[in-house]
């Protein structure tokens, strides 16, 4: 009768050595699996690691079940499995990347890192667990009211998927935090002046290593922050979104949003993905904006996308922008998605119809109004005029009553 297997597990393997003494292979831990041995990297004083590595290697070997189950009988760490998967490789195909370096786009990282943490407390429980005090209590174990309504909306989508895909029966509900207010946060014309002329001006600072200004800090020819000028002009003058402006490209290709420089109309909605809730229409481009895009693709008519570092295309400008804007002074709450907010702003500011401006900027004419209509010039205008207007006096009647004239009384 065959020995039963003992499973993964992770076992020292001892130091070698020459013939005289001397240690040539230090000990490093290794995954013994039936038979096979699979190398941790860790040396033995690294156990930490090698447990993880252990926990990895196991949960790559582990295959869900894909079969219609009632949800008393299915992990949420299943769903949770399966839901990874699909996803991964639709990113992979957006990003053109291999899972050997899905890992350089920060949209893949964060993706797994939010549904790690989702497994990490639901993987255990049964689909039949989730219910409105469990999403209260992670919630508040979380302790980020926007962070675990994140998480928990990446919940909410494994479910669904793992139910359209038809492998459980049964209904299960996600019970989502309140949202937050809407962030108003948006750049005046000198603030956004202020950031443009910071990113292009600003030189790297390195401390000197070596020479007779060993230990100082000098100002370097590098210009970091250069190419974050370019994304807060195409997203002050479009309203677009982050990704639609790093995605922007002067030559149609699946996975660009395409810049028509001879027609000066932006489709902002990148090439081959599927539409969603986030609106993204073509737009004519404003013409002060055509004038830079078309001298950028002059200057570099080769380039795939005119939002470039070191000259390979962005996928987030989220740590540079932080610098600039510390750099320039311009306090809290300002991010790559307040040049949307400020895009909305302005245009409210100038009196535009509301009905283009949310065609512009591809939201809803509710959300325009909601967030944005107090800046345009006619806000409640009429009511403002009717509420103090005095009434007309007419034959036989002595004047209506004025609150404001029986003050000054």
């Amino acid at each position: 009768m065959p020995r039963q297997s003992k499973g993964a597990r992770l076992q020292l393997k001892a130091a070698r050595r020459n013939k005289a003494g001397r240690i040539t292979h230090r000990a490093t831990w290794i995954i013994r699996d039936n038979g096979r041995d699979i190398s941790t990297g860790c040396t033995s004083d690294e156990i930490t690691a090698a447990e993880q590595k252990l926990k990895d290697y196991i949960a790559s070997k582990y295959i869900p079940k894909r079969k219609a189950q009632d949800i008393e009988s299915i992990p949420i760490g299943d769903v949770l499995s399966i839901y990874l998967d699909a996803e991964l490789a639709k990113l992979r195909d957006r990003f053109k990347v291999t899972e050997e370096n899905e890992d350089s786009i920060p949209g893949i990282r964060k993706f797994k890192k939010r549904i790690g943490r989702l497994n990490d407390w639901w993987g255990a429980k049964m689909l039949a667990e989730v219910d409105g005090e469990q999403c209260r209590q992670y919630a508040k174990e979380r302790g980020n009211k926007g962070g675990s309504r994140r998480d928990l909306e990446d919940l909410r989508a494994a479910i669904n998927h793992h139910s359209a895909e038809g492998y459980h029966r049964g209904l299960v509900k996600i019970t989502l935090p309140a949202k937050g207010e809407p962030r108003d946060k948006w750049l005046t014309r000198s603030d956004a002046a202020k950031l443009i002329w910071t990113c292009w001006r600003y030189r790297e600072i390195q401390k000197m290593s070596r020479g007779p200004m060993k230990g100082q800090k000098v100002a370097t020819d590098k210009r970091p922050l250069r190419h974050l000028a370019r994304f807060i002009l195409i997203g002050i003058y479009s309203g677009s979104r982050a990704g639609a402006i790093a995605a922007a490209s002067p030559i149609p290709a699946v996975g660009r949003s395409f810049v028509d420089l001879d027609r000066g109309i932006f489709y902002r909605r990148r090439q081959g993905d599927a539409r969603t809730n986030k609106r993204q229409p073509p737009v004519p481009i404003p013409p002060r904006l055509l004038v830079h895009l078309r001298r950028w693709h002059r200057l570099d008519s080769h380039a795939k996308n005119f939002v470039q570092f070191n000259g390979m295309p962005v996928t987030s400008v989220k740590t540079a922008f932080k610098s600039a804007v510390r750099l320039a002074g311009l306090g809290t709450g300002v991010s790559p998605h307040t040049l949307r907010h400020t895009a909305a702003t302005w245009l409210m500011q100038r009196g535009a119809d509301p009905w283009q401006a949310a065609g512009y900027l591809g939201m809803s004419l509710e959300v325009l109004l909601n967030t944005y209509g107090h800046h345009h010039p006619d806000y409640l205008s009429d009511a403002v005029e009717k509420i103090a207007k005095r009434e007309r006096k007419v034959e036989g009647n002595r004047g209506s009553f004025d609150p404001v004239l029986q003050l000054r009384k």
